[in-house]
């Protein structure tokens, strides 16, 4: 009898288990060894498989992980996923860590405020993959001290602000707009960052007289955008695509 073929699909599922169970697309596509594989968009092939097999299920958009270490996972993430505050939770610092990667590969530095500085990032706290735990006091005491409880913000080389994000899973987003609203005097670009199904509350806040000022200044992207960036990212700085 035949030796049976070690697939592409055993062959991700192997490089997940020897990883700890979990990974981001973006850390499998430079982990995988596919310089066998028969195809030249390998990278297409490792999403297909993840999607598709049995044995492999999604955390969260570009996170998945082994269904043998399902428990395993949940419980290193301190996911309960029938307590709605614990998802919640690992998904804001997902978020917000997605955001601080990006911008660290785009030489940014990086800030989270103090509390969410203990926050998780798959299993890191922020506060050990941002540039800063302190902000730069780049204007007024005012400014600075309203900027400070933003959740995500990127400093140029000037240490001026170039991005402020708030990740909104189910909290008022008009809460966040109104802190931008405060912060519009600086020369910085303002994002949202929610699910998808929030883009209509956006808009709807964002069509409200008080913030005509601000029509066109801040963006929304959903969690899905901002993972396909992180990813595009991870595939340039894996093939030394950007500088």
């Amino acid at each position: 009898m035949g030796q049976k073929k070690y697939t592409q699909a055993q062959q991700v599922i192997d490089t997940l288990r020897k990883i700890g169970g979990y990974a981001t697309l973006g850390d499998l596509y430079h982990l995988v060894d596919t310089k066998s594989w028969a195809t030249k968009t390998p990278n297409e092939s490792i999403r297909r498989i993840v999607q598709q097999s049995d044995e492999i299920f999604k955390i969260q958009p570009g996170l998945w992980a082994l269904e043998e270490c399902r428990e395993e996972v949940l419980r290193r993430f301190d996911i309960h996923p029938k307590e709605e505050n614990s998802v919640e939770k690992f998904t804001h610092g997902y978020y917000q860590g997605l955001i601080i990667e990006i911008g660290n590969m785009k030489h940014y530095n990086t800030y989270v405020p103090a509390q969410d500085q203990n926050r998780k990032f798959l299993e890191k706290p922020l506060k050990e993959i941002c540039s800063t735990i302190q902000i730069p006091d780049f204007s007024y005491r005012s400014l600075t001290d309203r900027a400070r409880t933003v959740d995500v913000i990127w400093f140029n080389e000037r240490n001026m602000p170039d991005s402020f994000f708030e990740v909104e899973h189910s909290t008022d987003i008009q809460n966040s707009i109104t802190k931008f609203c405060d912060l519009q005097d600086l020369h910085s670009r303002f994002l949202i960052v929610a699910p998808q199904n929030r883009k209509g509350q956006f808009d709807k806040v964002m069509s409200r007289t008080a913030f005509k000022d601000m029509k066109g200044r801040v963006a929304f992207h959903s969690y899905e955008s901002i993972y396909k960036q992180y990813e595009l990212m991870c595939i340039a700085k894996a093939s030394e695509g950007f500088i």
